[in-house]
């Protein structure tokens, strides 16, 4: 027996992306909605070849019945609306900021901790880790289960449709414009992002990181390992889709190039492409449409005891937001953790 599924948020880069992985993984729907702000009702929306979606407006949408409600609306819109859809008894995998640091709120990377679905179900909410967090711990996961992290410093470059589909809009505008002396206007980030790198995502707290550095530290600890120390920079690149990491974690145990290199070519998520010749690594353009982490230039670090250090890539709307969500359902599924009586 197939899921009704309703998809919030659904005419945003992310929830078109949503739409799309659940045709291309044949997720077992009976039902699907495409739910949205009233001023993008009764736009349509292409669900695999046959299907066309017309936008329902969110705001008088009736979750009763419904199984699975997959949101990425937004963090003030899913704090209106996730809890009406968990009240009437759907489950919510929240993509936004709202609940992930909620102690009662399960935050998910499938790959690394899918145990923590059986457990503090009891609010009907899921939270999807930030885009950047999933990536990093997918590759991680099995360096920390063979070493144990201790302490993790990581740079990102961040493509703009981490910022939606108007920070893509900005980033062609500028670039084109820039050919024809046009006047550079920035709106969606703080300065010029065509030909630029921005050190600057998300708002600046009191003791000068930017909270999405923050995310990257809080987030990984409650996924992976509370004991861990992450320290991030965060930093906007003028590339559509697919962020990179530049990783440099210091391990409890002393680290093994060849182990590092095994277990990393075994783990769930994660693909290792890794030569050191010219184009043997991956690079954010190479990871667009693709489902894994990739991970490069894997080498030690000799400047810090027990260092290891590599280079990350994945497309951020794919698995640093849709997939992971698509993912986070199937795994219910396989755990059989719905209740349909609820619903």
């Amino acid at each position: 027996m197939g899921y009704r599924v309703a998809v919030v948020g659904a005419t945003g880069a992310v929830g078109r992306e949503i739409i799309k992985t659940l045709s291309e993984r044949e997720f077992p729907v009976d039902e699907i909605v495409a739910l949205a702000s009233p001023r993008s009702t009764g736009q349509e929306i292409s669900f695999g070849d046959k299907t066309v979606l017309k936008v329902r407006n969110l705001e008088t949408f009736d979750f009763k019945g419904w199984d699975i409600a997959l949101f990425s609306p937004g963090a003030a819109v899913s704090a209106i609306h996730a809890p009406r859809a968990a009240a009437a008894g759907c489950v919510v995998i929240d993509n936004t900021s709202q609940f992930r640091m909620d102690h009662d709120v399960p935050l998910v990377v499938p790959e690394v901790n899918p145990d923590a679905l059986k457990k503090n179900l009891r609010r009907r909410i899921i939270a999807n880790p930030n885009c950047s967090t999933i990536q990093l711990v997918v590759a991680l996961k099995p360096l920390h289960d063979l070493f144990t992290a201790k302490r993790v410093v990581v740079s990102t470059y961040q493509a703009v449709s981490g910022a939606g589909t108007e920070g893509m809009d900005e980033l062609f505008t500028q670039s084109k414009g820039s050919f024809v002396n046009d006047a550079v206007t920035s709106e969606q980030f703080t300065k010029q992002i065509a030909f630029n790198c921005i050190p600057h995502i998300d708002r600046f707290m009191e003791d000068g990181a930017t909270r999405e550095e923050w995310k990257m530290a809080v987030e990984t600890r409650k996924i992976l390992d509370p004991d861990i120390a992450v320290f991030a920079t965060c930093v906007r690149v003028p590339v559509f889709i697919g962020h990179a990491e530049s990783v440099v974690v210091e391990f409890e145990e002393a680290v093994d190039l060849e182990q590092a290199r095994a277990v990393l070519r075994d783990s769930p998520g994660v693909i290792l492409h890794d030569h050191r010749d010219d184009g043997g690594y991956v690079t954010p353009v190479e990871c667009v449409g693709e489902d894994a982490v990739y991970v490069s230039r894997l080498r030690v670090d000799p400047s810090v005891r027990n260092g290891l250090a590599f280079w990350c890539v994945a497309d951020n709307l794919r698995k640093g937001a849709a997939l992971n969500a698509v993912q986070i359902a199937e795994t219910m599924i396989a755990f059989d953790l719905f209740d349909r009586k609820a619903a």
